[in-house]
């Protein structure tokens, strides 16, 4: 399922064979670990050789996704801390994986001329300098989300994926979760469940935190930071909270789901307004809190969305939910937050359930409590239904095996950097609006690359 085309929307699913592919790929996961990289089901000649960029709590994730994709053989490491390096060698040496490390991109790719890909997990900053210096050099990219930190950078990025002819897959992992590409496609689109989609809304949470530290005897030395572009240790550890290296909290996390917004829209908003504060850290230069709001101009009408990003409560989980005159979608990665709502006057849903498009959820035991009138105007409950999809990969994994068999030929980009654009540039446009306090219209201009 993971490789799959993004456009597929063939009618039938059939839970069982989900389960059997599951269950299928995981038995070829125990042949195919990284200390054997020639796994059952890819020959010699389709290994790939890939470098990584940028080893901090990202890129290690992508690391280990990456270790559980047969025929991906990592060759080459890049990080400017010694501290990454030295774990990333050893942790790789134990998959049977022997790299070269650097401490420089452009030394590395003057070096590796083997290399096919480029996975990069650096500040957002540095995203557009090294996809695009990589690409010139005849790699394909995965980047991570965002494309850069500024609207020119990501524009940048897309003329190159355009001028050189490579690919360049942008980390909106959700794009290849099978659990939303069958939202997507069949359930929102072959079976129009929601009918006319009016609103949207999603959110991501998490609690107050220390800043980052670092151990005071790995410390890079000022010089080192200087030359790339750091004050000092903080600043590189905490880039996240600076603007001249990321986007804050809008960008970490609102990025994940206001594409979802985009996607499942079919576009970019036409206009957003929002408001957000420093509330809590008054030594981040970005806001710690959000909530915007944006207009969507949709085939079925207007549709409006709201998302909030808050980092001083993690209460209420992550999760995008779209609600329709017949039905509401909850979508998340962690399927606990995931379900299907159907309004009590909505068309009978049973053929779409002979379909095991989705399943019916046990009615709830009696509550003595429902006699009791809280409210005259009070809606009557939902039917409540599941979505049959089961993933049961780690979430980069799939996004990742569909860049790696998007170079072998065997599909097509789920999320190229000129889609991600149009998506992105709504997460800019929502930054303005905080820092300004203006709605901000987005307009083709805006959109033109």
């Amino acid at each position: 399922m993971s490789t799959q085309d993004k456009n597929d929307s063939s009618p039938q699913i059939n839970r069982r064979s989900f389960i059997t592919t599951a269950a299928t790929a995981s038995a070829a996961l125990a042949f195919a670990r990284p200390a054997k990289l020639f796994g059952a089901t890819v020959a010699p000649s389709d290994v790939l050789n890939v470098a990584l960029v940028g080893i901090g709590a990202q890129g290690r994730v992508l690391l280990d996704d990456t270790l559980k994709i047969p025929g991906v053989r990592f060759v080459a490491i890049c990080d400017i801390w010694d501290y990454n390096r030295q774990y990333a060698e050893k942790y790789l040496k134990k998959f049977g994986h022997t790299v070269k490390s650097y401490r420089d991109y452009e030394d590395m790719l003057a070096q590796e001329k083997d290399i096919q890909a480029v996975i990069v997990a650096t500040p957002d900053f540095l995203h557009a300098p090294i996809s695009i210096a990589a690409m010139k050099a005849g790699k394909d990219v995965y980047c991570e989300k965002m494309m850069s930190n500024t609207i020119e950078g990501a524009k940048s990025m897309v003329r190159s994926m355009k001028e050189t002819g490579r690919l360049l897959q942008i980390g909106h992992q959700r794009r290849s979760n099978p659990r939303y590409l069958v939202a997507k496609n069949r359930l929102l689109g072959e079976a129009n469940l929601l009918g006319k989609i009016t609103t949207a809304n999603g959110q991501w949470n998490r609690a107050v935190s220390e800043d980052l530290g670092w151990p005071n005897r790995a410390a890079i030395p000022k010089a080192t930071l200087a030359k790339y572009g750091y004050d000092d240790m903080h600043q590189f550890r905490n880039w996240r909270w600076f603007k001249k290296f990321g986007g804050g909290p809008l960008s970490d996390l609102g990025a994940h789901q206001i594409d979802i917004f985009n996607w499942f829209f079919g576009g970019p908003p036409v206009s957003v307004s929002a408001d957000g504060g420093n509330d809590h850290y008054s030594n981040h230069e970005w806001f710690d809190n959000a909530m915007v709001i944006y207009k969507y101009n949709t085939p079925q009408g207007v549709a409006r969305a709201f998302y909030q990003v808050q980092t001083t409560t993690s209460a209420g989980g992550y999760f995008e939910q779209f609600m329709g005159i017949e039905g509401t979608l909850r979508m998340s990665e962690n399927p606990k937050y995931t379900a299907i709502y159907r309004e009590a006057n909505a068309r009978d849903w049973e053929p779409w359930i002979r379909r095991n498009f989705l399943k019916a959820q046990a009615a709830p035991a009696p509550d003595p409590s429902a006699d009791a009138v809280v409210d005259a105007r009070e809606t009557a409950a939902l039917a409540t239904f599941d979505l049959p999809v089961i993933l049961n990969k780690p979430a980069h994994q799939p996004h990742l095996e569909n860049f790696f068999n998007s170079i072998r030929g065997k599909a097509t980009l789920n999320c190229p950097a000129d889609e991600a654009f149009n998506s992105e540039i709504a997460i800019f446009k929502a930054c303005e609006a905080v820092l300004t306090g203006k709605k901000i219209e987005i307009t083709a201009e805006d959109l033109k690359i």
